[in-house]
């Protein structure tokens, strides 16, 4: 199995349901790495939003490697899933940061009063695409005019933002509510469906004929499996962040040099996890991770100017109801300084 959220980018109603107002934690499906000399390490956990996949190799080879030791952290990974609130247990301390599967859920948080900000991106851009077949393509987002678009529910706002982007009307379109099926497409219901470029499985019964317009492609920035942490967080923890940062950065380092023993590795580490599937994936999830920016500034960096570009153009749509965040309130690149020289730098 792979990534299991293939077909969501969050809606507001789920991130504040998850973030804002829910103040209990979930302890759950915790997986604990712990260093062999854990006297001297200090405590760390990391709160994610789904469950551990592809999209966190680079982390699970970080904690399997020993590159948290190395920096003196004990660290332990707290996985989410459907039910599981991401912002209550960093907000709170019981983790240390976390990661959101879109840069999406940061803004949105953060325009709801909770004091979160970005410090790292994980993937440069999001995993989250259209698929066509050949018989109706959609190869641009120009080309969905007059097309029927099967879009989850939680993902609408992201279409809308699309078009509002590229200045398409979205009457010129047919816009479905589709679930996490893809076989909408393939028994000709809609002519495009949505979902995360990295789940394989999901993906395999479209078939080889397959279309992608990913979202990089459709003049929305977004980054996605990003790193946050309480404003407190960074301005009196920045040491461990930047010591775990350093960490992580590594295990992607090293997963980028050795793709296909990085997926043993965290088939091993989540037996959950298909080898076959993941093997085939590992390529495409590197392509998520390593671009031009992060061969000149290091792995886990991102742009300030497409952040402010998203509150922009989801103020416009009407997402944020309480107001748009400010921009620098919605990220810190301290981390990021501080590890400049210890972030692998590849292209």
């Amino acid at each position: 199995m792979t990534e299991n959220k293939n077909a969501t980018m969050p809606g507001r109603r789920a991130v504040l349901k998850a973030g804002a107002f829910t103040l209990a934690a979930t302890a759950a499906g915790f997986s604990l790495f712990t260093p062999r000399n854990s006297s001297a390490a200090a405590k760390v956990v990391i709160k994610y939003d789904w469950l551990m996949s592809n999209g966190q190799i680079g982390d699970i080879v970080a904690a399997r490697k020993g590159f948290f030791e190395e920096e003196g952290l004990e660290v332990e990974f707290s996985p989410g899933g459907p039910n599981s609130a991401t912002v209550p247990p960093v907000v709170t301390g019981q983790a240390q940061f976390g990661q959101f599967s879109d840069s999406a859920q940061l803004l949105l948080a953060r325009a709801s009063g909770v004091p979160v900000k970005i410090f790292a991106c994980g993937f440069r851009m999001a995993p989250f695409a259209f698929y066509s077949l050949p018989k109706a393509p959609i190869r641009s987002v120009q080309d969905m005019v007059g097309k029927r678009i099967g879009i989850q529910p939680t993902a609408r706002f992201v279409l809308d933002a699309i078009l509002l982007k590229n200045k398409i009307d979205p009457s010129s379109l047919t816009i479905t509510n589709i679930g996490f099926d893809m076989t909408p497409l393939t028994t000709g219901q809609v002519d495009a469906v949505t979902g995360w470029i990295t789940n394989t499985q999901a993906l395999s019964v479209i078939g080889p004929d397959r279309i992608d317009l990913m979202m990089k492609d459709t003049g929305l920035p977004s980054y996605a499996n990003v790193y946050f942490a309480t404003d407190d967080a960074l301005q009196d923890n920045a040491e461990m962040l930047a010591a775990a940062l350093r960490a992580i950065a590594k295990g992607w380092g090293w997963t980028h040099a050795n793709p296909e023993e990085a997926v043993r590795v965290a088939v091993e580490a989540y037996p959950q996890l298909d080898l076959d599937l993941e093997l085939k994936t590992i390529p495409r999830v590197l392509s998520l991770s390593f671009d031009e920016a992060t061969g000149k500034n290091g792995w886990g960096t991102f742009d300030s100017a497409a952040i402010a570009e998203q509150i922009s153009i989801y103020n416009t749509i009407g997402q944020f109801k309480s107001g748009a965040p400010k921009l620098e309130d919605c990220y810190s690149e301290t981390i990021l300084d501080m590890t400049a020289d210890d972030r692998p730098k590849i292209a």
